[in-house]
């Protein structure tokens, strides 16, 4: 009998986590379906991507290990999708733990540690360096310190 996985995320910024959970969650099945958040959802869940999901589905899906990848658009639908697809294997990054565990009476729920040191969150972070209103903070300082160097000479 076909052992179906599958998993759900934003994928924004695709990195080696994301990668590693994919390829460890496929090891534990013959097909492996990705179901990629929908900007809309990602909006109600208080998120704010930076690629668009057109993009972040179209990586997904040609990921070797991925064999079908389908947009997430609400919290319900996990239900549905582990039903639709015969699924018998729910994963997620361990950043989840327990969060899913009512799923268990579907199918079996797993939760993978994740890849030390690196998130889409963390290079968020380290991007936000280029933020326009960061840019003009600085830019601010500069103009400040010009002004008590101007003082001194």
């Amino acid at each position: 009998m076909k052992k179906t996985v599958i998993t759900y995320g934003t994928f924004d910024l695709f990195h080696i986590g994301h990668l590693n959970l994919l390829n460890n969650l496929k090891s534990l099945g013959d097909e492996l379906i990705v179901a990629v958040s929908t900007d809309e959802f990602n909006t109600l869940k208080g998120k704010k991507t930076i690629v668009p999901f057109e993009d972040r589905i179209e990586i997904v899906r040609n990921i070797k290990s991925v064999d079908l990848a389908i947009p997430e658009s609400d919290w319900q639908q996990k239900e549905k999708n582990i039903k639709e697809f015969n699924v018998s294997i729910f994963g997620m990054g361990h950043d989840w733990q327990n969060k899913f565990n009512d799923l268990k009476v579907f199918c079996e729920v797993i939760y993978l540690p994740r890849t030390e040191d690196v998130s889409s969150t963390s290079l968020k972070q380290k991007l936000k360096i280029l933020d326009r209103s960061h840019i003009t903070d600085l830019k601010h300082t500069l103009d400040l310190i010009s002004s008590i160097v101007e003082r001194f000479e």
